[in-house]
């Protein structure tokens, strides 16, 4: 027994393996145990030590240690037995050492890793297992067992204080320290630099310069390092590792070069590599989180411009043996692009609302724009900035010119073709024009093997008196065209195919498998495919497809299971709505373009090969989904339910916007629990602490409810609000939210019974009854809360028109009903509401415009801040009556004032200062003289003699 336990103690000898020097592995480690003898014994009886690896033989101690824990487990409970304090100490020692065994297979995860901070870790975690088995003698004390104080008095002795992990990597060379030492990157190398983040800007600088000053082979090399674990978990060097990148995919034209085409096209395959590599989801998250979207674009326009201009024919061959035509460089650069500007948005989302939201400018114009305002930004940095900062050199942009869509002829040419097919149907196509030829080639190409009874989708031209030979000898000749030519005809193969299917010419089947065909000669043509489609679905031409499972397939098996879970789901949430299923036997049909574009996206397989095309059509077709009428949306989750089960979660998650787009009313439910769940009043989906914990959950299917993944409310409206289509009823909501939650924060310390007492006998609320300051925090909480989602369901437009509007509307309307509930309370909840709605318009002022005079928005903040201002002003001077309770407007004012001299007094500055005067004046007539100085010392110079006059008055 003895001897298996002390197996234990060597536990922190493993933990310094990583610490020690290759050389004599097994006689160094074991000369610092305390038994040398025993130790070499442990790790020569595994055959696993000749590798003479340090993690390895780290793994056979953590192998060999995790059961002797086990058996300290095992005879502690022979001891669980006497009085019960015996019985108590004896299930701590077991509850201990079972930790310590949990403690140990962490650090079996901990010492396979690479990573330096995960490596220090182990320390932490060793020392918590063997602190845990000297806290079990440490409970018996003089009384401990024999056979307990032996085994633990042998761990003890084996494991000495100065057996500590290190605090840093010190013995065994990583792969990184070896690549700055010049070490060439051979494949074991390469494999482990993916796998392994770098651990400081020095050795991606290092990496960097070997991509672009090696040979070609390096370079690709590199280029997966660049998008291995660096990129996606290397959490301190994150993004400057995407800043490398952008730089990367401008390389500078070769001393050397010369010719007429682009020096771009020699670095094909690495460009590839890159393209590849960060197209993941994650990838283009971190791009955006990092705010690199705008230098990303620029990068990828070039590419797409130059790689969309060549021939088919032209191709590369990589080491494996694999071709790569400039066609696939190409859709790998523009679909990337695509995402970074919301491409998945469709056209609906242009006209919803009363306002454009925020979201809908991400457009590569606007992308450009925030791009030269970086680089502006940065010229105009001091130079002494420049030299101080932390960033290397190599964090600045390598375009350093403005950028225009001018610049790219082809690409804008096809987007103002995109956007033409948003605003309305395609033109007459006119025969025998180049056009016209690729799109005859196209459609041959995807219904070759049909023979629609002679009859042409297109019109061809009269008097064609070609030869089968010729005419394939021309569509193979219009394929090898230019990807940006292809594209320009793919509208029209669209809508020749869409039309012959509605006609009866062309089955669903063979519909959707020419589309697979288009999609697979040119991936960049789903782009054109999501444009198309989503603008005729909004135009809502074409008859409904039935989806019976003949024609098209049928989402029969599981329809109804998924209604009834989003009803569920969305009740476990606290968003109750009547039931979403119409009837038991009503056609199912959605409109003839989504069923084909959702037929296109189920025929893919689902692998790394397709999945960046796949995420640009997927958000598309369920954005598309939500718009359309029910059950549009659930009969797409349906059908993908079926393909891949383990996405029904997410796909129920993303089905339920679409409750959002046809009911307001569940709207305003998910926007009330929202509330009570983040100031902890009782709700559904969370317990009472509230805090953004409770409002945003840890992640989708944290919560379980009745067997459901229950979604945080507050994710769920991140969710959802895109799908609101009126923003200022969402405003409106918010604010008569905020007011009702306020009430029921004054309340909630009254039970129900002794309230409805207090009504009946019109006795007065006790301010003991509630405290203040808890309602206060809670009260900034619901503030907070209101204008996050005011921010974030309008932007800048809908908060500028809540403070010159809104705000001055509610103020100004009569009492409101939860004021008037107020009057048994003695005004504290309308006070209360007065300070809630200050907190809200500082906040949601400070979300849009910044603190300071810095930021670009800054600019429209002095003309709606100085229109609020005035609406005080004249409110205070008697020339505006308020309809809202006095205690509410006094609240307001006083706390809002409070609040900017606080917090914002730099906004005062742009501000006219007769309008500060009145307000002033104002707050002297309420007794609050010393707010009105303050509020005239922050004002600047042109207020300080009005300060003066003040102080000398009231006598401050």
């Amino acid at each position: 027994m003895a001897l298996s336990l002390v197996y234990l103690p060597t536990i922190s000898l493993a933990l310094t393996f990583v610490c020690i020097c290759k050389a004599s592995l097994t006689d160094k480690i074991c000369s610092q145990a305390s038994n040398p003898s025993l130790c070499k014994r442990t790790l020569t009886s595994d055959p696993r030590h000749r590798t003479e690896d340090l993690r390895v033989l780290g793994e056979i101690i953590i192998d060999k240690s995790i059961p002797a824990t086990l058996k300290v487990k095992t005879i502690a409970k022979k001891y669980r037995k006497g009085s019960p304090i015996e019985i108590s100490r004896a299930d701590e020692c077991i509850q201990l050492a079972s930790d310590s065994s949990d403690a140990l297979r962490e650090c079996k995860s901990l010492i396979k890793s690479h990573n330096r901070f995960n490596i220090s870790t182990l320390g932490v975690t060793a020392s918590a297992a063997m602190t845990n088995l000297e806290t079990c003698n440490d409970d018996y004390g003089k009384r401990e067992p024999a056979e307990i104080k032996l085994a633990t008095g042998v761990a003890k002795d084996l494991i000495s204080p100065h057996n500590q992990i290190p605090r840093s990597v010190g013995g065994q060379v990583s792969a990184w320290s070896s690549l700055l030492k010049g070490s060439p990157l051979t494949p074991t190398m390469v494999n482990t630099l993916v796998s392994t983040p770098a651990t400081s800007l020095v050795e991606l600088e290092r990496l960097y310069e070997i991509t672009v000053s090696s040979s070609d082979d390096q370079k690709v090399s590199a280029a997966i390092i660049f998008c291995g674990a660096s990129l996606s978990r290397g959490w301190n060097v994150q993004e400057h590792t995407a800043i490398l990148i952008t730089r990367l995919l401008s390389p500078a034209a070769p001393v050397d070069f010369s010719g007429s085409e682009s020096h771009l096209i020699g670095y094909a395959p690495f460009l590839n590599v890159l393209l590849v590599g960060i197209s993941s989801v994650d990838s283009v998250q971190i791009f955006s989180l990092h705010g690199l979207a705008p230098q990303l674009a620029a990068a990828l326009m070039p590419i797409c411009e130059v790689f969309g201009s060549c021939a088919r024919n032209m191709f590369w061959t990589l080491d494996a043996g694999e071709k790569i035509t400039s066609h696939a460089v190409f859709s790998n650069a523009f679909t990337l692009l695509l995402r970074l500007w919301r491409f998945d948005r469709p056209p609906l989302d242009n006209v919803m609302g009363d306002f454009t939201p925020v979201r809908s400018h991400l457009t590569p114009e606007y992308l450009l724009l925030v791009h030269n305002s970086q680089l502006a930004s940065l010229e105009n940095q001091p130079n002494n900035q420049n030299k101080t900062s932390g960033l290397s050199r190599l964090s600045r942009p390598s375009l350093t010119e403005p950028i225009v869509m001018d610049s790219f002829p082809k690409l804008k040419r096809w987007y103002r073709q995109h956007q033409e097919c948003i605003a309305s149907i395609l033109s007459a196509l006119v025969p025998g024009n180049y056009v016209h030829q690729i799109v005859e080639a196209l459609l041959n190409m995807m219904f070759r093997k049909l023979n629609i009874g002679g009859q042409p989708l297109t019109p061809t031209t009269s008097g064609s008196s070609s030869s089968s030979a010729s005419e394939t000898d021309n569509s193979s000749s219009c394929l090898k065209l230019p990807a940006w030519d292809i594209l320009e005809a793919v509208p029209f193969v669209l809508d020749a195919a869409l039309t012959a299917c509605d006609h009866g010419q062309l089955s669903p089947r063979d519909l959707t498998t020419g589309l697979k065909d288009l999609a697979d000669f040119l991936p960049a043509s789903l782009a054109t495919i999501v444009s198309y489609f989503s603008s005729e679905v909004t135009r809502g031409l074409w008859k409904p497809a039935f989806m019976n499972g003949s024609d098209w397939p049928s989402p029969a098996a599981n329809l109804s299971l998924v209604e009834e879970q989003i009803n569920r789901t969305l009740a476990a949430t606290g968003v109750n709505i009547p039931c979403l299923s119409v009837g038991g036997n009503y056609p199912v049909t959605i409109p003839l373009p989504l069923a084909a574009l959702v037929s296109l996206t189920i025929t893919y397989k689902l692998d790394k090969s397709t999945d960046r095309f796949l995420n640009l059509v997927g958000p598309a077709l369920l954005n598309l989904s939500i718009c359309c009428p029910w059950p549009c949306m659930s009969i797409i989750a349906a059908l993908w339910a079926q393909k891949v089960k383990r996405w029904a979660d997410f796909l129920i998650f993303s089905a339920s916007q679409a409750v959002f787009h046809h009911n307001s009313d569940a709207a305003v439910q998910l926007l009330k629990v929202s509330f009570t769940t983040a100031v902890g009043l009782k709700s559904p989906s969370a317990g009472s602490n509230g805090g953004v914990g409770a409002l945003l959950g840890h992640g989708f299917g944290s919560h379980i409810v009745g067997g459901l993944s229950a979604v945080a409310p507050g994710l769920l409206y991140l969710r959802v609000h895109r799908a609101v289509r009126n923003v200022m009823f969402m405003t409106e909501e918010i604010v008569c939210i905020l007011v009702h939650t306020v009430g029921d924060i004054a309340n909630s310390g009254v039970p129900a019974e002794k309230m409805e007492h207090l009504k009946k006998t019109n006795c007065s609320m006790k301010y003991g009854q509630v405290s203040l300051a808890s309602a206060m925090i809670q009260i900034k909480t619901a503030a907070s809360l209101a204008a996050s989602l005011v921010w974030i369901t309008g932007g800048l437009n809908l908060v500028q028109m809540l403070i010159k509007e809104t705000l001055p509307s509610w103020l100004i309307s009569s009492m409101h009903q939860s004021e008037k509930s107020d009057k048994e309370a003695g005004g504290v909840v309308a006070m209360m509401c007065g300070y809630a709605l200050a907190y809200f318009t500082l906040f949601i002022g400070t979300f849009a415009w910044g603190v300071d005079l810095a930021s670009p928005a800054s600019k429209r903040r002095p003309k709606v801040l100085e229109k609020h201002l005035e609406f005080l002003a004249s409110a205070l001077d008697g020339k505006i009556s308020v309809g809202c309770n006095k205690a509410t407007w006094r609240a307001y004012v006083t706390g809002y004032m409070n609040l900017i001299v606080c917090c914002t007094p730099a906004w005062m500055l742009e501000i006219d200062v007769e309008v500060l005067k009145r307000v002033s004046n104002g707050l002297k007539q309420w007794k609050e003289e010393e707010l009105a100085v303050a509020l005239l010392a922050i004002s600047g110079p042109p207020a300080m003699a009005a300060a003066a006059e003040m102080i000398i008055e009231t006598g401050i």
